[in-house]
């Protein structure tokens, strides 16, 4: 069921002592296949008693939130951001009690977050669309249960920049 413009959702790290609430509908669920994705994902579960956070076919799912709406509710101390590359301005923040992905922040200013879809109730969000397929190494035919895109869909842009307006007018 799709969050209400009041709902408040709290997610947390498997072991409990890292928690994140959400508040509002999310700007968009979707199953990532970037190359950086792909490769963040095998990292962060190549950690000491992580959980695998990519799906069989190496898809990441995420719930992506605008920033004004994302609150980190207990264990900043816990969390620990992890990038691919030391230039990146991609943070993929990791509870380190647990070895829990939590969400992906950035450092250039975008205005949203993207949270792991591991952390969310299978019902909380469901996923909304695949993006970035080109660079899917699966070769099993993608699942038709959504709408797929090799890049970044219009539609996928568009929730983006409405996002961005309605921050603007707190709304």
């Amino acid at each position: 069921m799709p969050a209400s413009p009041t709902q408040e959702l709290v997610v947390s790290c498997r072991c409990g002592s890292v928690a994140l609430k959400a508040r509002a509908a999310p700007i968009v669920s979707a199953i990532c296949y970037c190359k950086d994705c792909q490769r963040g994902s095998r990292e962060i579960a190549a950690l000491p008693d992580a959980a695998a956070i990519q799906d069989p076919d190496g898809g990441t799912a995420y719930v992506a939130y605008r920033k004004d709406r994302v609150t980190l509710v207990k264990g900043a101390a816990l969390l620990k951001s992890y990038k691919i590359e030391a230039t990146s301005a991609t943070n993929r923040m990791v509870a380190t009690c647990c070895n829990s992905a939590m969400l992906m922040s950035f450092d250039d200013g975008r205005h949203w977050v993207s949270m792991y879809r591991a952390r969310f109730p299978e019902d909380a969000a469901p996923v909304q669309m695949r993006i970035c397929t080109r660079s899917r190494t699966a070769t099993d035919p993608l699942p038709s249960d959504v709408p797929s895109s090799p890049s970044y869909p219009f539609r996928f842009i568009v929730k983006l920049i409405a996002a961005r307006i309605a921050m603007m007018f707190h709304s």
